[in-house]
Order: C-alpha cells, then structure tokens, then sequence
C-alpha cells in the first residue's frame, strides 16, 4: 500500500492515540465504570519507560498490520512481539515480504519472542534469521533485561520445541535463577500462550510453572498473544483465583493484525475484553507501578486502560 495514501488513517489514528492517552491519564476505571481493584499507581510525566506491542500479527495480503504499525510509530518506547509475529509459517520469505514492510521498520527497538507459528519453520529459522542475536542475545531463546525499575523477561512457550517449560528444564532452571538474580522491585514476563484465557484457544495449563515461579518471585505483570483478541485479568495466582495482595496481572494481546477470533469459555477473573478490535498496549513502566492503555486502530472505539502498583 502506497504509504503516502494513508495520510488520512495516520491522522485519525494520531487522533485516537491522543484520546486514548488523555483517558488513561486521568483517574482510572474498568469499562462500565468501577475502580479497579489491587492498588492504582499514577506515574508523572516522563518518569516512566514506555513499552508497546502486540502478538499475532502480519500475514501478506493483509493489511491490518500496517494499521497497528501506523500506531506503534506514533509512540516512542521499545516495541515487544508476543509471537506469531508473521503468518502462516514464520519463513524468511514471511518475515522480510510480510512482517518487514510493516513492523520491521521498527527493528532497531524490538525486542521479540517466538510463538507456533515461528516453529513452523524449522528450528524457528526464520525468525531466529530475521532478528538475529535481538532473539537470542544469550543464545536462547529466553533471555531478561532491564527496562528503567524492571525487570523484563521474555520467554519460549513452545516447550515441546526447546526442552521444555517445567521446573528442571533448561529454561525452567534459567527463569528461577533470574528471578533469584533480580534486585528489581517490579517484574514483566513476556510470552506467547497464555495461562489463562477465553478465546478461541482457551487456558494452556502446560505454562503453569512459568505462572508458578513469576508468582513466588512476586513478579506483577505477564503479557501474551496466541487468541486473536484482546484480554485483561484482575490479580490471581497460579491456579486462577482471585488474589489482590500479591497476584499476577494477566493481558492477552492477540490484536497485532491477524484475523480476530471470538471468544469461547468467559473465564473467572476476567475483567475486560474485545474481540473485534487490532491495535497494540501501551504500557508505562514507572518505579514503583505501572499504567497500561490497549490504543485502538483507526475507526475504531474499544480501550482499555487502567494502573497498578507493585508488589
């Protein structure tokens, strides 16, 4: 699509965004009205690191991609990827003809995580290829870094494909040391298949020990993509149930440019949703709390925005 064309989109998404960050500004509540429970955190200006993505998100002929990337360009910050970042197979051809004329402008401040749809190739070549040592700077495809007062790790939820997730795997063992390491007071994981979830795939027990040590450790945030929608959970611990006090914060972002799904089983704890709506989250990471805002592409009206504290 001829980018000079899209002028028009650019300045309604321009204007969105701006709505979007205005409402998330002001004092917070859940769609439909209602404080949100766990403890609410404003961040002044400036004094947060901004983070913003999405997963499940570019596939040639499509063109939903090139709207979420419309929107990542109006907002500076690193960008995450929360896999199946390019459909159907995760390919070099994908990557460079698919996924590099929309996103990849945005290369040189990403940092990504691999989803199923990257182990379709081989050994996930393509996006190990793409990307480079941004997707495996240790060497792994899991690896941690800081981002202001956090402690940010991405992980590889394609357990199958990389000696597994559980306690006593490769990368079971490497996330429990971290999470020792770490002298951050708030911690973000990032991955693809969510625990918890009421889309068309549902909830994925087999990343339940990822869920397990993140709550011991008392990390507060997990972002994944895997259902085509978008997702937000109050506080709950590892097994699902409600846990203001030291409970994770779970958001699926599934909205990143792939065909949107509906949703399937209403799980406990979820406290909004949206199914017919791309666009990518916006979260501010502050010293001591965190603010998110789910910005919607252009022409569209769903957000979701909201703060927390950390434990």
């Amino acid at each position: 699509m001829n980018r000079g064309l899209r002028r028009p989109a650019l300045l309604i998404a321009f204007v969105g965004l701006v709505l979007t960050l205005v409402v998330a500004a002001l004092l917070v509540t859940r769609p439909g009205g209602g404080a949100l429970p766990g403890g609410s955190f404003t961040i002044p200006p400036g004094e947060g690191t901004v983070l913003v993505g999405a997963g499940d998100i570019a596939e040639c002929g499509d063109d939903d991609d090139e709207q979420t990337a419309d929107l990542v360009e109006q907002i500076a910050g690193t960008v995450f990827l929360a896999g199946d970042n390019v459909y159907p197979d995760g390919s070099p051809r994908q990557y460079r003809d698919c996924y590099g004329p929309s996103w990849g402008q945005f290369l040189d401040r990403t940092r990504p995580v691999p989803g199923n749809h990257e182990y379709e190739t081989r050994g996930a070549a393509g996006y190990l290829d793409y990307f480079g040592t941004r997707a495996q700077p240790n060497g792994t495809t899991w690896y941690a870094w800081d981002a202001g007062e956090w402690h940010v790790i991405m992980l590889d939820s394609d357990c199958g494909a990389v000696g597994g997730c559980e306690a006593g795997s490769p990368q079971g063992d490497w996330l429990k040391a971290d999470l020792a390491a770490s002298t951050a007071r708030c911690t973000l994981a990032i991955w693809h298949h969510p625990r918890f979830s009421s889309g068309d795939h549902g909830n994925h027990p087999f990343v339940s020990a990822f869920w397990q040590l993140l709550y011991e450790a008392g990390a507060d945030v997990v972002v994944n993509g895997h259902d085509h929608d978008y997702e937000r959970f109050a506080l709950q611990d590892p097994n699902g149930n409600a846990d203001p006090d030291r409970g994770i914060r779970e958001f699926v972002v599934g909205t990143g440019g792939a065909r949107l799904r509906n949703f399937q089983t209403i799980r406990t704890n979820s406290e909004a949703r949206d199914a017919k709506t791309h666009g990518v989250i916006r979260l501010v990471l502050g010293p001591d709390g965190y603010s998110w805002s789910f910005v919607p592409v252009a022409g569209q009206t769903f957000t979701d925005a909201g703060s927390g504290a950390c434990h």
